[in-house]
């Protein structure tokens, strides 16, 4: 019966998604679009939804676009959990919603003492009975109807049907995005999808936190959880996460953003791909590089970094980012044995049409020790863009450094070092960096085998271009991936 009502219910949905493009210009209400007078258009349906947080009915409104409608998603609802309704005509979604209660009150009043005690006797005495049967037939080890416990039993029951109807979380993200606002899912997703992670193990913590692994449906994520009076950083990273067009194979996969409340406490939830391999600085620890390995993650650095910095122009376009705290500890290395870069809690963009930085109010500069010589001794200009771009490609240059340390040449590897670590504490000031970078101009040396590896020679003079003082004459991301690009050619005609 249950199969037949959901096969009935996705005929409906494919009716309806079927004639959606005739409703071209539809107007509705829509709670998160203030610059648009709290309306949105669409050619899809209009959309109400009403989701249970923390004992309270949470309302959300807005739009639904074609290819939203087509995910069937988001047109159906979850028991006691979420109700959901999609409507065609303009501003059909302008009504209150509610979950339903299990009860219906208007005919309880009706009923009288005798009627009431029928209906709560006859119902009880039913249940123990076939409870007592099924304990008499399941004695013993033999039970053939004895359910197969499930292997973790704190797992709670999850809504993977209603958010991810047999797609994986990356075809998932890929529908939505590909053909919507390319920002990522929308806010009642990610809340069901965060909500029903179960939490694994902890892989890393930093100032801001823990990083733990979960579990989603099957699939291993990443949850950074911030503490709550980080949440102006959580709030940020979340919103640079979700920039239109941002999504790229170079940069950390978001997943979902969500505010977790027990009113006790309070968790802010960062949900992101797992990369098993962690992060870059663990990487560079344990393990040594070919030179074709060097390439290779260096150029995806790189290509991450490209796109952060570059502007696309147009409706969908995206805004030209600043990474502002690029280190080997923000970058993750995937199975593929390429990079992704993380961590924009302080990124900034920067707004071409009204020429404006959108700088994030948090107090938290970058890491000391990758921070280019305008920063150190402050003179470098905040109200122009480029100048923090020049900083990110500083920055990467120390990484490469750190990147070509671990390549042997010759059969000779050098360990594990992070950059000026001969010249500066282990945790160095402002003014250690200051006196080092700016005034005695030390950088990272570079030995002198590396001139017998053409890959490492290459890469050292890209990392002396990368550490001018003089922001401008350093080289752009764009042109560091074409050089690497050029490299990585020539080692596969080598081969």
């Amino acid at each position: 019966m249950r199969r037949a009502l959901r096969s009935g219910l996705c005929a409906v949905a494919l009716v309806l998604a079927a004639c959606a493009p005739l409703c071209t210009g539809l107007t509705c209400v829509c709670q998160l679009c203030e610059k648009t007078n709290y309306t949105c258009e669409t050619e899809g349906a209009c959309w109400t939804s009403v989701m249970l947080t923390n004992g309270k009915e949470e309302t959300i409104k807005a739009c639904v676009s074609l290819s939203q409608l087509k995910a069937q998603i988001f047109c159906h609802g979850s028991k006691n959990v979420t109700k959901t309704e999609c409507c065609y005509t303009d501003f059909c979604n302008n009504i209150t919603i509610h979950l339903p209660t299990g009860q219906d009150t208007s005919s309880k009043s009706k009923l009288g003492p005798v009627e009431l005690t029928g209906m709560i006797t006859v119902p009880v005495c039913v249940l123990s009975i076939a409870l007592m049967l099924l304990v008499y037939t399941c004695q013993g080890r033999h039970c053939k109807f004895r359910k197969k416990r499930r292997a973790n039993i704190e797992e709670p029951l999850s809504e993977c049907n209603l958010v991810n109807p047999g797609k994986s979380l990356r075809d998932l993200i890929f529908d939505m995005t590909t053909s919507g606002s390319g920002s990522g899912l929308p806010l009642l997703v990610q809340r069901t999808i965060a909500r029903t992670i179960v939490l694994q193990e902890i892989v890393g913590k930093g100032r801001f936190g823990e990083v733990w692994r979960g579990k989603w449906c099957g699939e291993d994520v990443a949850v950074k959880i911030f503490s709550s009076r980080d949440e102006r950083s959580w709030f940020r990273e979340a919103e640079i996460y979700q920039t239109i067009m941002l999504r790229h194979e170079n940069i950390l996969g978001f997943i979902a953003a969500d505010n977790k409340d027990n009113g006790t406490w309070t968790q802010l939830w960062l949900v992101s791909d797992y990369y098993e391999q962690g992060s870059l600085f663990d990487y560079l620890n344990s393990n040594t590089v070919t030179a074709d390995r060097m390439i290779k993650l260096t150029f995806s650095i790189a290509s991450g970094l490209a796109h952060l910095h570059m502007e696309i122009v147009g409706t969908q376009g995206k805004p030209a980012i600043s990474h502002r705290d690029l280190k080997s500890k923000n970058i993750l290395v995937k199975r593929n044995e390429t990079c992704a870069i993380a961590d924009l809690g302080l990124a900034v963009k920067h707004d071409s049409l009204l020429n404006t930085i959108d700088i994030p109010q948090n107090p938290r500069v970058g890491t000391k020790r990758y921070m280019a010589p305008e920063i150190l001794d402050d003179t470098m200009s905040m109200n122009i863009f480029e100048s923090f771009k020049r900083a990110d490609i500083y920055s990467l240059g120390l990484v490469y450094w750190e990147i070509s340390r671990r390549c042997a040449v010759g059969g000779i590897v050098e360990e594990y070092q992070l950059p000026y670590y001969d010249v500066v504490p282990s945790d160095p000031s402002i003014e250690d960096m200051r006196r080092v970078v700016c005034e005695q101009k030390l950088r990272p040396n570079i030995p002198n085998q590396w001139q017998s590896c053409e890959a490492l020679r290459i890469m050292g003079r890209i990392m002396r271009e990368c550490w001018y003082a003089n922001g401008a004459a350093r080289l752009t991301a764009l042109r560091i991936k074409k050089t690497i690009s050029q490299l990585c050619i020539q080692e596969d005609s080598k081969a």
